[in-house]
């Protein structure tokens, strides 16, 4: 048994195309049956997110097939995927990457970590892998190998979070934004945040807010409607844009981010809020280009106003720290693949010692019924004992004596040494 990954992601494929190859959560069970039944494939599992979208798979082909079996798999795991959502396989030409077994169990460790993510060490892919291997489990097309896979990528996860930095350093403006607000405050429970905008940025900055336990949203738009929807979300209120000066007094952190031509937020504005907060601090981030609020308001005192290029600076220097702990991050995983792969190959063992534990019980059950036939006839219990001892020596002992005998003749020193490890030499006890 062997395992491939299939898949593509934002490095190999455009946006457009990735949007055409996802998988829903309504097809992604009919997915999986259907894979399953792909000639070769023995178990399955799809991980399908906005940034990937891969198939894990077992095959029937081992590692040393010939190259040409191994073309014939990855050939038919193609023509299935771009047939399942109506495409050409020649859509997907430069697209599609294509790991054999180690890899797979490498990438797959990776993935998990965040260490193929868009964002370097982002936690939100172990969550979507984990919901991937709960589907299949459900739908009984992941076994002993993607089992395994799964649960070793997912401890390799947490390993790779708890030993390294991975994790700790922001590396999105909104990511940013929520951890400065947590350096001039601390604990933001009895915070209140002014969101200026509603787009995919200000979303992003409001749940990064909610992870840490705001006590209030307020979210001011253009579009009043829009603004009550993502408000909302967040259990928050809406205001309309005209209405911020009403509003900002009560704000502890203001994001801004529109697609305003001009600055929607003045100094005067400011520092009619400051007098009525009697000067408590405001932290402010300006996330839009052009900016949203006036660079002036810098000047007023009890103000920590930030704009994304001060962010960004925060954000290289936090990917360079990220960039050291993936390289922390990639030799855990290099254990751990070697890990995966020494149990695999215990399997074999497993089932031998199956075998053999099932033979001796055979031969045990067989002789243990003639004694008790013998000690019911009347035979003496010493005579009986002698019997099971002799009798159980011969049954276990003939075969491996035949085998022996003719690896001698052989010369298969090799089995030889292995025999006299395995039943006399007692310096490996």
């Amino acid at each position: 048994m062997s395992l491939i990954t299939l898949g593509l992601n934002h490095k190999t494929t455009p946006l457009e195309l990735r949007e055409r190859l996802a998988f829903t959560p309504q097809n992604q069970r009919e997915a999986l049956n259907s894979l399953i039944k792909v000639n070769g494939v023995t178990e399955a599992a799809i991980v399908s997110t906005c940034n990937r979208t891969e198939l894990y798979c077992v095959l029937h082909s081992d590692n040393q097939a010939s190259e040409d079996a191994h073309n014939d798999d990855d050939q038919r795991l193609i023509e299935w995927f771009s047939g399942f959502h109506g495409l050409e396989p020649s859509t997907l030409e430069n697209h599609l990457y294509i790991h054999d077994h180690k890899q797979s169990i490498r990438h797959a460790m990776e993935v998990a970590s965040g260490l193929d993510s868009m964002v370097l060490g982002e936690p939100q892919i172990t969550g979507q892998m984990k919901q991937a291997y709960i589907m299949a489990s459900h739908e009984g097309t992941v076994g002993q190998l993607l089992g395994k896979l799964f649960q070793h990528a997912f401890s390799v996860a947490k390993q790779v979070r708890t030993d390294t930095a991975i994790g700790s350093s922001p590396v999105s403006v909104a990511f940013a934004a929520t951890s400065l607000a947590r350096q001039i405050f601390g604990d933001l429970n009895d915070s209140t945040a002014l969101m200026i905008g509603a787009g995919e940025t200000i979303e992003l900055a409001a749940r990064h807010l909610q992870s840490q336990h705001i006590k209030k949203i307020i979210v001011a738009n253009r579009s009043l409607e829009r603004a009550q929807l993502l408000a909302e979300e967040f259990d928050g209120e809406a205001i309309s844009l005209q209405h911020i000066g009403d509003y900002l007094y009560r704000a502890d952190i203001v994001i801004a981010s529109t697609a305003s031509p001009l600055p929607v937020l003045g100094k005067g504005t400011v520092e009619s809020a400051l007098k009525e907060r009697k000067h408590s601090p405001i932290f402010m981030v300006d996330l839009a280009v052009p900016r949203d609020i006036e660079p002036e308001v810098n000047s007023l005192d009890d103000v920590y106003l930030y704009t994304v290029d001060d962010l960004q600076e925060v954000i290289n220097e936090n990917l360079q720290n990220r960039q050291q702990a993936a390289e922390q991050a990639h030799e855990i995983i290099d254990e751990k693949v070697e890990h995966y792969l020494d149990w695999q190959r215990s399997l074999v063992a497993v089932d031998v010692i199956s075998e053999l534990r099932s033979t001796a019980m055979d031969f045990s059950d067989a002789v243990l019924k003639k004694s008790m036939k013998q000690l019911a006839s009347g035979q003496s219990p010493e005579d009986v004992l002698t019997f099971l001892a002799h009798t159980l020596t011969n049954k276990f002992l003939h075969q491996p004596s035949t085998e022996l005998r003719k690896a001698g003749e052989e010369e298969r020193h090799d089995l030889i040494q292995a025999a006299r490890r395995l039943f006399i030499d007692k310096s490996t006890d």
